[in-house]
């Protein structure tokens, strides 16, 4: 524990993080980066293939071909579709999870929190049902069944909750999605050595993963939690490293699915536990947010008050979570869960338990979640926490940075408590945008990385330059993290705004970044430009609407994408795909797209700069709508 590493290599847009890694006695990801300068060429232009024996083949202007004679554009269409395939199949694996969830609760006669969403649901589903429990197993068997569907019979739900015109645009194209997990299925057998070789028609088929992805995996899965877990709830909450209480006994959630944990949750404030916890010394139990899943639930923190302490950052902030010292327990059950927690867990004598052995970690215990033993699972973590609370705590030296962050952070934003703020309907928003006041709406969602001038920096500086051009910025993902950590969801940072936006935030009492929560929120973005399109009477694409994932890092976040291009939306990025080394794929993405579907790909690494390109794209839509 004596030695110190330099952070010298990795900045932050969150000062107080990058000061307090660089003086960290744990080896973390911020300090990992120097040795990872050097970048393989032929990876980051995707022109590599090692999918057989006769590889890797790398295509070179002198050697155009790998054995077999697949060239650039085939090599790297067939590495990206696999890819988005990987994303997508991530993102079904979660809304299945869900939707069996939601159904054995109803089956046990449970709980379930969030009626006025299961309404909603039966609705836009066309279901009916006996009682509330009968509609959520017939919700929940409806999205299940077009999840196993096979490729070659399209899953019933897309035509229900899709926008009209978008969907007449899939149909025409031929890329309305057959059931999701074939298509994930489909996807790896076609990028498999020897079979398909048309760079085209496997950019095609990740628009089809696209689709599913988006409406399934982030939309779908949505509003599933909300039935299980509860509605957002707008609320001012705390965030950062602040939130940890060394006074109770601390579990840190890293994942993506939120109905995992749901049982836990109730667990941890029942007498039984917190009379467990007192006896050892503590006050009872708090839960930390981290990665999406602390999103998900800062999001519906108004229900969990008693156990959920706040969000204390995204993936690349959870060593540094960890290394506080008052974290005592690791609960993982899906991807953002970084390999290098492991080896601080074991420095700082950290409890590892996963819950979805697709997430098990190599020094972690493996509690695979089951409904039906969800009693002994929960109450075994209960024993097995305080267990390791009262081993370490006496031989951990605390490290906090209990300033870290803020406690006013606007939360609890979705696409049903912000058009209930504004009145149940979007027109005083609309009115604002068409009055120019606000300019357009910018969703800047994904990932945090280490890329893009480091952690979170292009991410924070694209949102300060947008904000301050008069445009409302959207948030989900861990994005959201490292943006409401620099303070931008607070109402202060109305200061950061232009004129406009400015008084807009004062007179309404909101920052101008609303966060939505985990990358499953990109979903809600979906259904809040569906809505505005409707009211309207255009199609997506017409909106003063851009995306941004800045320093997207996963295939999960390719596959967001790929959704984000399906519904024609401008999609920039802070740097470009695997992709480069195919004029084919560039061309496709960059200027085709925008026939096929009315989106593109912008690459751009500077904030100032991407601000401007985004910028002009909603001033030359404002004029198309004759707004200005």
């Amino acid at each position: 524990m004596s030695q110190k590493f330099s952070c010298s290599s990795c900045l932050s847009a969150d000062k107080k993080m990058e000061c307090y890694m660089a003086d960290l006695p744990v080896e973390t990801s911020f300090h990992r980066v120097k040795s990872q300068e050097v970048k393989c060429g032929f990876g980051l232009q995707g022109v590599c293939c090692r999918l057989c024996s006769n590889g890797p083949c790398r295509i070179t202007p002198n050697s155009p071909r790998g054995i077999c004679g697949a060239n650039a554009d085939q090599i790297v269409t067939r590495n990206f579709l696999r890819a988005v395939a990987a994303g997508s199949g991530c993102y079904i694996h979660v809304v299945e999870g869900t939707a069996r969830n939601l159904k054995n609760t109803a089956l046990a006669k449970g709980e379930l929190k969030g009626l006025a969403t299961l309404e909603r649901l039966c609705n836009l589903l066309e279901i009916d049902g006996e009682d509330t429990y009968d509609k959520a197993v017939k919700i929940a068997d409806a999205i299940l069944t077009d999840l196993y569907k096979p490729v070659f019979e399209p899953m019933e739900l897309v035509k229900k909750i899709t926008y009209a015109p978008r969907y007449k645009n899939w149909e025409a194209l031929g890329i309305l999605p057959g059931g999701a997990k074939s298509e994930v299925f489909n996807g790896v057998v076609k990028t498999s050595t020897n079979l398909s070789s048309d760079p085209v028609d496997m950019l095609l088929h990740c628009l089809r993963l696209g689709i599913s992805t988006g409406l399934y995996g982030l939309q779908l899965t949505n509003l599933l939690n909300d039935i299980l877990l509860g509605e957002a709830q707008i609320r001012m909450a705390p965030v950062g490293l602040r939130v940890i209480n060394p006074d109770y006994i601390n579990i840190m959630i890293t994942g993506h699915q939120h109905s995992v944990f749901a049982h836990l949750q109730d667990i941890l404030i029942t007498p039984e536990a917190i009379a467990k916890a007192t006896a050892a010394g503590a006050k009872g139990f708090k839960i930390v947010g981290c990665t999406c899943v602390g999103q998900d639930l800062q999001l519906r923190g108004a229900h969990y008050t008693e156990v959920f302490d706040g969000h204390a950052g995204n993936n690349y902030i959870s060593e540094a979570v960890l290394a506080t010292g008052g974290i005592d327990a690791v609960l993982s059950e899906f991807n953002c869960t970084l390999p290098g927690i492991e080896t601080v867990c074991d420095q700082l004598q950290i409890k590892q338990i996963c819950l979805d052995s697709i997430a098990k970690k190599a020094n972690a215990d493996l509690k695979q979640f089951s409904f039906n033993e969800r009693e002994r699972i929960s109450n075994e973590i209960v024993d097995e926490v305080i267990m390791a609370y009262k081993a370490r705590r006496g031989n951990i030296t605390m490290n906090l940075l209990p300033d870290h962050g803020n406690d006013n952070t606007l939360t609890g934003i979705s696409e049903v408590s912000l058009k209930s703020f504004l009145g149940d309907t979007w027109q005083p928003l609309i009115d604002l945008i068409a009055s120019g006041q606000i300019k357009g709406l910018a969703g800047v969602v994904g990932c945090s990385s280490l890329t893009a001038g480091g952690h979170d920096v292009l991410t924070v500086e694209l949102t300060k330059e947008l904000i301050a051009k008069d445009i409302l910025v959207l948030t989900a993902g861990c994005s959201s993290g490292g943006i409401e950590n620099c303070g931008l969801m607070t109402p202060d940072a109305a200061e950061f705004a232009g004129p406009k936006l400015k008084a807009v935030c004062k007179q309404l009492g909101i920052p101008p970044v609303l966060n939505f929560g985990p990358c499953l929120a990109i979903g809600r973005l979906e259904i809040v430009a569906t809505e505005i399109a409707e009211a309207l009477g255009i199609d997506i694409p017409q909106l003063p609407l851009v995306i941004s994932a800045p320093q997207w890092l996963e295939e999960q976040a390719l596959a967001d994408g790929a959704f984000a291009l399906a519904l024609g939306l401008p999609l920039h990025l802070g740097l470009p795909p695997f992709v480069t080394g195919s004029p084919i794929a560039v061309q496709v993405l960059t200027e085709d797209m925008k026939k096929l579907t009315g989106g593109h790909v912008m690459i751009n690494a500077n904030p100032v700069e991407s601000a401007n390109m985004l910028d002009e794209i909603i001033v030359e839509k404002r004029k198309t709508l004759n707004l200005d």
